[in-house]
């Protein structure tokens, strides 16, 4: 688990202004993220033809709740992914890939937690009652 994740625990009222939602929303963020990974895999598993027995390759360095809270940071403070690697430790690609993974399946799921570009062109972050920030 990475410091960001940790400091958010044990600080919830700190979550509202470091990821632009309150601790109960990142809470079902998270659930709900979980649930559409396992059937994004699944969906993956069933498609291929295995020749070598699953389970090989390397680790993820990043929990599931590390990779949202990631995804979060650069949505609400939109900092480039050298930083984000250097945050939670890993590389500018690791970064990169975690975010775009994590916005295409979230925005293709039918969660009520979403993301949008305001007016100003900036992407944030907000569940289906509108209030933002």
């Amino acid at each position: 688990m990475s410091y960001t994740w940790n400091y958010i625990q044990k600080n919830p009222k700190q979550t509202k202004r470091l990821l632009g939602i309150n601790p109960e929303q990142l809470s079902q963020l998270i659930e709900q993220a979980k649930l559409l990974h396992l059937q994004h895999q699944e969906k993956i598993q069933n498609q291929k033809v295995r020749l070598i027995k699953s389970g090989g390759g390397a680790s993820q360095k990043l929990s599931i709740e590390d990779q949202i809270v990631l995804t979060l940071i650069y949505l609400r403070h939109h900092i480039n992914f050298q930083l984000l690697g250097l945050q939670f430790q890993v590389s500018e690609s690791t970064a990169n890939s975690t975010f775009n993974y994590w916005q295409s399946l979230l925005l293709r799921s039918s969660t009520s937690f979403f993301i949008r570009t305001s007016k100003k062109g900036r992407r944030r972050v907000g569940d289906n009652s509108g209030s933002f920030d």
